[in-house]
């Protein structure tokens, strides 16, 4: 008779896999959540940031778009990024409705900062695999996200 360890071991089911992955990404959420709160920054600001560091310069509903933000939760998250001096928002060139936003020289600083500490936390978070298992693990989490839309965009016709 197989052991308890054993079994779980076998089960290599997608529901498995599924519960895995959520305690996995909930225990990262919890630390990611920790190390961002410590730069004295909330995880919408810090979003807003991160993509117009990497990014550059966006439109107000692009960057609500890509880091799944409510048009009112995106305004605000500005708002407050531009009442600490940290972003401006300009009037889009070709698009009178739409605004830009980017990063100050002061917000540029600030966000380098947060975004190495932030890096390094979860650098230390990922030790617990090897640079090869990591790559693997990316490689296999990307195959999965891809191969999981394939059925949605069969539905709707994609």
């Amino acid at each position: 008779m197989k052991t308890v360890a054993a079994r779980k071991a076998a089960d290599v089911s997608g529901t498995h896999l599924w519960l895995v992955l959520m305690k996995a990404h909930r225990t990262l959420q919890r630390l990611a959540t920790r190390s961002i709160e410590a730069s004295d920054i909330g995880l919408s600001d810090f979003a807003v940031m991160e993509m117009l560091l990497h990014k550059g310069p966006q439109p107000v509903n692009e960057i609500g778009r890509r880091v799944e933000l409510t048009s009112g939760a995106i305004t605000t998250a500005v708002d407050r990024l531009e009442s600490r001096g940290l972003v401006t928002r300009e009037a889009h060139e070709s698009d009178r409705r739409a605004r830009i936003v980017r990063l100050t020289p002061r917000g540029k600083e600030h966000a380098t900062r947060v975004f190495a500490s932030h890096k390094t936390a979860m650098d230390f978070v990922a030790t617990g695999l090897s640079r090869t298992e990591r790559a693997m693990l990316i490689e296999l989490l990307r195959k999965l996200g891809t191969s999981a839309e394939l059925p949605q965009r069969k539905n709707n016709g994609r």
